[in-house]
């Protein structure tokens, strides 16, 4: 049961790269996250991995450090989860726009709305 773990966590990685290197184009022309593409940004989220698709999931403390990075702008963590990369990973949006609650993150932007989603 392990190796098959490690087995869809290798995929899982291999998606998230291959989908970044076809989906960049280099640059970030709605502008969301200052510094990179939202797409990229995604790649950070690795090690959210189990807990955007199962709400009973764990979620990490590295999966809540870099969601408190990108959350401090919430256009681009709205950007990274509604993201090509992240359809691509599987991510399900009703699930990952709970994590930073999941996170017991104090300074969420509750209520900031994050296309269909709102953040709780």
């Amino acid at each position: 049961m392990e190796a098959s773990r490690v087995r869809c966590y290798s995929c899982l990685v291999l998606v998230f790269v291959l989908v970044g290197i076809f989906t960049s184009n280099g640059a970030n022309a709605a502008g969301e996250c200052p510094k990179s593409t939202p797409d990229m940004e995604a790649m950070k989220l690795i090690p959210c991995a189990s807990a955007v698709q199962d709400s009973s999931a764990a979620v990490s403390g590295g999966c809540c450090a870099q969601v408190k990075k990108i959350g401090q702008n919430p256009r681009c963590l709205c950007a990274v989860l509604l993201s090509n990369m992240a359809k691509a990973a599987g991510v399900k949006p009703e699930i990952a726009i709970t994590i930073p609650k999941r996170c017991n993150l104090s300074d969420r932007p509750v209520g900031y709305k994050c296309g269909a989603y709102t953040l709780p």
